[in-house]
């Protein structure tokens, strides 16, 4: 009762008042602009010598903000702003008494290295979100769009704009031309805007700011300063079409006899992008036949605990304006909307269909397409001046058919994906004064499960002339039909957003046949056959299920050294996102506190400084007690920019319901863990980062112990190189392998298993100038484990290990033609058999791109790309299998050149 006690004044805690915030109210700069005369012209060179600056005064008398906040600066920074009715220009002067130890570092677009300055603006005027333009003094250019009030900086945003800085003996210049296009804001006789500078000194790390924000604030956009003076600004409809062109060569390696891999296929293919301005600040994205060739592949990884894993999104067409669809709900990454299932790999195979079942057939050969075909997409996005944010996206993806031939050309197909249609509506509305905020989300699956079809065809020669003879099945019974999602979130913050509140709540419902819901009970976010519970169990007549899931968290987010927090969130056991959101496991109510100091002032040993502590519980909802954890961390940044990152977490209390995949309630021994991350000096040419995680338990039940170095090297402004090598370790006693019935009794098997995964991704980034770059990624990646001293489970919340499994004696378990056999009562019959569980995965992947943007917003990429998968042997070290599957073995190869122009009308 005391400890439930404590957790509940931790929670409350932010919400009394119980000090005065030393923070002192800073003045709001304005900057006031003039029209650029309609005589004058502004050549964007980076020299300061067109007439047309001279109308308006410099703006200077900057402020350090890091590492000392409000001192002078070393260097001195000015700048103008001037404006016509179809384009904002900048002119920056940043002086340097160093002038030749100006860092001209060369990088693509948003490489934001070397010597830069950066101008942010709240065309909004909501405090919450911004357009950033960064010109660094080698004149490459950057953009972000920046929401959440600063807490998050989207680098995918790119519109187009012109940049050219220039070197003189007082320092660099820079001058850049927006178009008011690419801008959105609202209709208004004089526009305010919020504005800031920002000065990167790079040889320092020295940042300084035209308005100055004291470093206790909880905000960024909020603490802007204004521009005025822009009159009668007419509204700007954008109208970009943007076609695109590819051509595609595969090579691999060829298989005699298959008609499907004779080692090579060619494919031209186009497209089309366009974004119309439907208002001055509301945009609509369409996309038709989107490719996606030149995007980087996904890292390896491999998951023994059977949740599926989460990877970014990386395609321009859903990482622009992500932020507006954004509704992470509850921790991690769940959330409402995830882009990834949008042209996903399809769901449906062959083999598992009962009639088309090519395993059962010798000499067959099956083509199953990648991805999901994007047949196209439209998104409609963006903020009106009244404080709406609203954002509704539509995409429909095909129906995708896998083909089955065998040696003497017979044909059938198979639908592995049906025709979906997927809808995101999401609204957010600001009030009072722009410290709050309410909005809602609804998302919806619509899959055209109807009529489809498995066909037989008896070739007599050629497709044209074969013969449909009429076998329909769905061999997608296991798809939701229909999948809805819906919530409302809100947030509010008071005394000078120094404190906050926030929540939301969900609900999901989806529906498809008996099958399909069956499927979903079953499945392991929600495992209702579990044995041991009492509160949920599997229905087979259901066609429907509706779950909910929320959260709300209040704290102290800025004012003084102190920040804390405190909240709780939960997902019911029917809550399923997976149609078209993410989500890991329902069935879970999760409490948690967080308290931080800030060393808010630098001294001589630090820049920078942090501490903090964490608590958090975890329950199902029959009321089991199935987590505790406390964990304490700290960072610092010395004064040569040297950092240091530790964590000590400690877990008295780990059950879990999902380890045993509808099993019982399992418990784990206690676990500690200890990390610890230090680097040199990002700035330099040469820096790194090393770091080591290492997690122990009570009788070694499992560990966890990972070793991570990252080294990047620049040996000149044009060309960087990175190389970042991780080797884990993750051995465990009690390593689920599989359940077998004896005796009428299911027995969950498990095992110790010695898992070792090495991996490395190494990056290589050449620019010739700021538009024409040459980027090299690639990853080999090898993970092996090997299953010894095979138990059952005995006694799974047992809190000594010896209690919770039992392991078989030699008498009991024999190994042969790599299967296990189980004589578990010693009668001389063979009770159970399983597969030998042993693996050992390999991949090499890699990415080899030159990236030309020949006119601002018009590209052309060059793609090879290279891919290998296999098995390797487990007997062989990690080292012996890479050589065998990554050296030895004939990679795949995709050549692609892409070409893109915009059109601006």
């Amino acid at each position: 009762m005391k400890n439930h006690t404590f957790f509940l004044v931790l929670f409350l805690l932010p919400i009394v008042n119980v000090a005065q915030d030393s923070t002192n109210a800073v003045e709001k700069r304005i900057y006031r602009t003039k029209p650029l005369k309609k005589a004058q012209v502004l050549k964007i060179d980076g020299v300061l010598d067109d007439l047309g600056w001279k109308t308006v005064e410099w703006a200077g008398n900057f402020i350090e903000s890091q590492p000392d906040e409000n001192t002078p600066p070393s260097q001195k920074t000015n700048f103008k702003i001037m404006y016509d009715q179809k384009f904002l220009y900048v002119a920056y002067k940043c002086f340097d008494d160093e002038p030749d130890k100006i860092e001209k570092r060369l990088s693509r677009r948003d490489g934001f290295a070397g010597d830069r300055i950066t101008l942010v603006l709240d065309t909004y005027h909501d405090k919450r979100t911004a357009f950033s333009f960064t010109i660094t003094a080698a004149g490459v250019k950057g953009d972000e769009f920046v929401s959440q009030n600063g807490n998050n900086w989207d680098s995918s945003w790119n519109p187009i704009w012109y940049a050219a800085s220039a070197m003189d003996s007082e320092g660099w210049t820079a001058e850049i031309k927006i178009p008011l296009s690419q801008l959105k804001f609202g209709k208004s006789e004089e526009q305010v805007w919020g504005l800031q500078v920002n000065r990167m000194l790079f040889r320092k790390d020295e940042r300084s700011v035209w308005q100055r924000i004291p470093r206790d604030v909880s905000g960024f956009v909020s603490e802007f300063g204004e521009l005025h003076g822009l009159i009668n600004l007419e509204a700007q409809k954008q109208l970009e079409i943007q076609p695109f062109a590819v051509t595609q060569l595969d090579t691999y390696p060829a298989e005699e006899g298959n008609p499907f891999r004779d080692g090579n296929d060619f494919e031209l293919n186009g497209g089309l992008d366009a974004k119309i301005g439907i208002t001055n600040d509301l945009t609509l994205d369409l996309t038709v036949n989107p490719d996606f060739g030149q995007v980087e592949a996904d890292p390896a990884a491999i998951a023994l605990d059977g949740f599926q894993v989460f990877f970014r999104e990386q395609r321009p067409f859903f990482v622009e304006n992500k932020n507006i669809f954004d509704y992470q709900f509850a921790n991690g990454f769940d959330n409402l909307f995830y882009s990834r299932r949008i042209g996903r790999s399809p769901q449906g195979s062959v083999g598992e269909n009962p009639i088309n079942d090519s395993s059962s057939v010798n000499d067959e050969y099956i083509d199953t397409p990648s991805n999901t075909t994007i047949l196209g997409a439209a998104k409609f996005s963006g903020k009106t001046k009244d404080g709406w944010s609203i954002g509704v996206l539509e995409s429909v993806t095909s129906r995708e058919v896998a083909k089955v031939k065998d040696n003497e050309g017979y044909k059938r197909e198979a639908i592995v994906e049906p025709l979906t249609n997927y809808v995101v509506g999401r609204v957010q509305k600001d009030f009072n004064k722009r410290n709050s905020f309410i909005g809602g989300i609804f998302t919806a699956t619509h899959r055209d499960l109807g009529d489809v079809l498995n066909i037989d065809y008896n070739n007599t020669g050629t497709d044209e002339t074969s013969e449909l003879v009429g076998l329909r099945e769905n061999n997608l019974n296991m798809l939701h039909k229909s999948a809805y999602t819906g919530g409302i979130d809100f947030r509010h913050n008071w005394k000078d957003r120094k404190y906050f509140v926030e929540g939301n709540i969900v609900a999901s419902h989806v529906e498809g046949s008996k099958e399909a819901i069956k499927h979903t009970q079953q499945s392991l976010t929600h495992l209702f056959q579990r044995i041991d519970a009492n509160h949920v169990g599997v229905d087979p007549n259901r066609t429907s299920l509706t779950g909910t899931g929320g959260k709300l968290v209040t704290g102290k987010s800025g004012g003084g050294n102190w920040r804390y927090e405190g909240g709780v969130f939960w997902r019911s056991p029917e809550l399923e996102l997976n149609d078209i959101g993410f989500l890991r496991q329902a069935d879970d109510v999760r409490q948690f506190t967080e308290i931080n100091y800030l060393f808010l002032k630098p001294t001589k040993f630090y820049r920078r400084a942090a501490t903090g502590f964490n608590q958090s519980a975890a329950f199902d909802f029959e009321g089991n007690y199935n987590r505790i954890q406390y964990s304490l961390e700290g960072d610092i940044n010395y004064v040569n920019n040297w950092w240091t990152e530790i964590e000590m977490i400690h877990k008295p209390r780990i059950f879990t319901n999902t380890i045993l995949r509808g099993g019982p309630r399992y418990r784990f021994s206690q676990e500690n863990i200890a990390v610890l991350f230090f680097g040199s000096d990002k700035r330099k040419k040469f820096n790194f980062t090393m770091g080591h995680v290492n997690s122990f338990t009570q009788q070694n039940n499992f560990s966890y112990r990972r070793y991570v170095l990252r080294l990047n090297y620049q040996p000149f402004n044009a060309f960087s190189m990175s190389l970042n090598p991780e080797f884990e370790e993750n051995p465990n006693k009690t390593q689920y392998v599989t359940e077998q019935n004896f005796n009428n009794t299911t027995r969950y098997i498990t095992a110790e298993i010695d898992q070792q995964t090495l991996s490395a991704s190494i990056r290589l980034n050449y620019s010739i100038n700021p538009d024409l770059t040459i980027q090299y990624y690639g990853q080999p990646f090898v993970s092996r484990g090997r299953y010894t001293n095979f138990n059952y489970v005995n006694n799974a919340t047992a809190s000594d290990l010896r209690d919770r499994v039992t392991l078989y004696d030699q008498n009991q378990i024999s190994f042969a033609d790599d299967t296990y056999s189980v004589d578990e009562d010693k009668n001389g019959t063979v009770d159970y058999t399983f597969d030998n569980p042993d693996f050992s995965f390999v991949q090499f992947r890699s990415n080899l791109v030159l990236r030309w943007e020949y006119i601002p917003g018009s590209e052309m990429f060059l793609v090879w790309s290279q891919g290998i998968t296999g098995d390797g042997n487990p007997s062989n070290h990690l080292f012996r299998s890479l050589d065998n599957q990554v050296l030895g073995q004939q990679p795949e190869n995709t050549f692609l050149i892409k070409a893109t122009y915009r059109f601006v009308l």
